[in-house]
């Protein structure tokens, strides 16, 4: 499977922005979907994932503000991001485990002015 992100941009403190994730594949067949991001010097983590059973996980620093779904007609996964923070710039990474393993997107960026 191949994953593509789109909606990265400029927003600012307290502004909305819509990630898009396309995927190659029937999303229904894969286990779990999500996000995850790199800020600048630090090491990748874990923003959202989504379970094909509907179940999802957040990091806390974005639980209440960000919310991840999937259309599964589009094969796309969404993360909606509210409330943003100048502490949510990053590279946003769209994650996919699969049956074969662990595929990434290219990163999308975010950036956040306060």
């Amino acid at each position: 499977v191949q994953l593509q992100a789109s909606g990265g941009g400029l927003v600012q403190a307290g502004g909305s922005l819509r990630l898009s994730c396309a995927a190659s594949e029937n999303i229904n067949i894969i286990p779990i979907t999500g996000w995850y991001r790199q800020i600048q010097g630090k090491q990748r983590e874990l923003v959202a994932l989504f379970s094909n059973l509907g179940s999802t996980e957040y990091a806390d620093s974005v639980k209440g503000r960000f919310a991840i779904s999937r259309d599964n007609a589009k094969n796309t996964v969404y993360l909606q991001m509210n409330v943003l923070k100048p502490e949510d710039t990053a590279v946003y990474y769209c994650y996919a485990y699969t049956t074969r393993g662990v595929v990434w997107g290219q990163g999308t960026l975010v950036t956040v002015s306060s």
